[in-house]
């Protein structure tokens, strides 16, 4: 089996401890790619929760921004969005059905 991991580089300027539960089929599992990857244990779940967190903190941030537009009234009416969104769609199906 072939197969190409990905991952940023990922370095610890300063770190402190936690402890987590998490259950045994999830410990097998972490066990199982540590030992195929020759990487810790620690340093996979770390890698993972500081995935994790940056992605949730980028979704919530996100959100944020979203509901603040709302507020200010930087919105678009569903109706004018729904027309734009078929236009595309149309223009899309219309390219696909003249190249085949």
């Amino acid at each position: 089996m072939l197969y190409t991991i990905q991952h940023k580089a990922f370095t610890m300027t300063a770190s402190t401890t936690m402890t987590i539960r998490v259950s045994s089929e999830t410990k097998l599992k972490l066990e199982r790619i540590a030992a195929d990857t020759r990487r810790s244990k620690s340093f996979l779940a770390a890698e993972a929760v500081s995935a994790y967190v940056d992605r949730e903190l980028e979704i919530i941030e996100g959100v944020k921004r979203g509901v603040a537009d709302a507020v200010a009234g930087h919105v678009v009416p569903h109706d004018e969005a729904m027309a734009e969104i078929d236009a595309i769609i149309e223009a899309a199906e219309a390219r696909r059905a003249g190249k085949t």
